[in-house]
């Protein structure tokens, strides 16, 4: 039963790279029962708060600097939901981020809007990189009907793009930024301002959306919606918030949410210090691998990443002759070390303020033993290392670089999603139109969206990276695709 199964792995020894971000070090103020209430007398609403929850919410935007800050009990998912509604007109247009999160395609789903993508480049380490703001500045001049800009910054991976740049360029057209930082809600908050990168809040962004749970001690699926400009109604935004954040929310969480808040006011900025200094040390540690590599801001340019998050730590397997996946099983199973996700050819750890000195220790021993245990293998690894490197990442870039290109748009995500759908063998599907989302998670970027045509070079991609072993999303069990009728 879960709620055994829980408790049972409450008491064992796995250590959690992964969110959310309180590491589970945390313990509950109150017996969780005891103030699992509704909206009773004194304790305001948060469709219509007024008193402590209105409180709450002004110490929440007091701390970022935003003009209003809305607690969120249904993740980071209704945020964007809402702020799309709130800055697009229905079947009106929207410049998107093509890596964006399966909640902004929802909420062009259910606006009816014809989304313009903006395709990330994919790195050496088949990392999607940043947003560039000359790629919004040409899509905006061949699209300047568009109502809202919204990207991703910082990405899963920790890349993060030019916001004050990208704001600047849009706010020209006269249309507002929407900006999902859920993985930044530590950005801005250490008291050394280059520990991290700075908060969308202070770059000109007019909306952003943080999750809380990911990177700082708070439950999960707790949020913020930052309103950051009078280019977005504040009524307007508050509006969407009441169709899709739950009409019951738990006290439970906002009281979670009130404490985190108020250790990042009391503590945070020193911790956050003390954060980077640790993760500082690990990176040090970590420059003597061989086979398996820790990607930091090193591994970017200046043009694939205007800043990087270093509380995403990035092992790259390209060299250790096994995929990512396997390195995670390998942590996990070996050493107790619970990963957050597996991709291709790396696996991501999540860390936190909250994450601790033994952590930080049992993840950098495991990794030198599981490295040198390689380097024993094959004991000129050193000598051929930079060969490796090089051929791997060349081999990596053509791989997927060449998947992500515009597809034609046929109709829109809603007409794909609402119309007739059949489906057929994959490949008899060129020239037909797609009704799911195709692609391969990571990084979770559509090769296909709803709506657009399937070409024969897509058949071809998609056959390619089912022969390679990759996991292909959107196709049904049985290898068909789903098309409009």
């Amino acid at each position: 039963m879960l709620d055994q199964r829980l408790e049972e792995y409450a008491k064992s020894d796995i250590y959690p790279f992964h969110m959310p971000g309180h590491k589970r070090k945390w313990r509950a103020a109150a017996d969780p029962y005891a103030i699992d209430i509704t909206e009773i007398d004194g304790f305001d609403n948060l469709h219509h708060a007024e008193e402590v929850l209105k409180d709450a919410q002004e110490r929440a935007a007091d701390l970022y600097g935003s003009k209003q800050a809305y607690y969120l009990v249904n993740g980071s998912t209704c945020g964007l939901l809402a702020a799309i509604g709130a800055t697009c007109r229905r079947r009106g247009s929207i410049l998107v981020a093509r890596n964006c999160h399966k909640a902004v395609y929802h909420g062009i789903y259910m606006q009816e809007l014809t989304a313009y993508y903006l395709y990330p480049k994919i790195n050496a380490y088949g990392i999607a990189c940043a947003i560039a703001p000359e790629q919004i500045k040409k899509e905006l001049e061949q699209h300047p009907d568009v109502d809202a800009v919204l990207l991703t910054s910082p990405t899963y991976e920790g890349v993060v793009s030019d916001i004050t740049q990208i704001a600047e360029l849009v706010h020209a057209h006269g249309i507002p930024l929407i900006v999902d930082e859920a993985h930044g809600a530590h950005f801005g908050l250490a008291e050394d301002a280059a520990a991290f990168p700075d908060s969308a809040v202070h770059c000109g962004a007019d909306l952003v959306v943080q999750s809380l749970h990911k990177t700082l001690p708070s439950y999960t699926q707790t949020a913020l919606l930052h309103v950051c400009s009078d280019r977005v109604p504040e009524g307007r935004v508050a509006q969407f918030l009441d169709i899709y954040e739950t009409s019951s929310p738990s006290y439970i969480l906002m009281a979670g949410m009130e404490r985190c808040i108020r250790y990042m006011r009391e503590s945070g900025a020193q911790k956050l210090c003390s954060f980077r200094e640790r993760l500082n040390r690990f990176s040090t540690r970590m420059t003597v691998l061989q086979r398996l590599k820790l990607i930091g801001r090193e591994g970017f340019s200046k043009e694939q990443a205007f800043d990087f998050d270093a509380s995403k730590l990035l092992i790259y397997t390209g060299n250790a002759g096994f995929t990512g996946k396997v390195l995670y099983d390998m942590l996990l199973q070996d050493y107790g070390l619970q990963m957050e996700m597996a991709a291709g050819n790396y696996v991501l750890a999540m860390t936190s303020l909250m994450d601790t000195e033994d952590g930080f220790e049992r993840l950098a021993a495991a990794l030198l033993e599981i490295d040198a245990q390689l380097s024993q293998k094959c004991p000129d690894s050193e000598n051929t290392r930079s060969n490796v490197t090089a051929d791997y990442a060349s081999e990596n870039v053509s791989q997927f670089a060449h998947l992500y290109t515009p597809q034609e748009q046929v109709c829109t995500i809603a007409k794909a999603l609402d119309g007739m759908q059949e489906t057929v063998e994959l490949k008899n599907a060129t020239g037909r139109i797609v009704t799911d989302y195709i692609y391969l998670y990571p990084p979770g970027i559509p090769l296909l969206a709803p709506g657009e045509r399937i070409t024969e070079k897509a058949v071809k991609d998609i056959c390619l990276c089912l022969e390679s072993g990759f996991t292909v999303h959107g196709l049904l069990p049985d290898g068909q695709i789903a098309i409009m009728k």
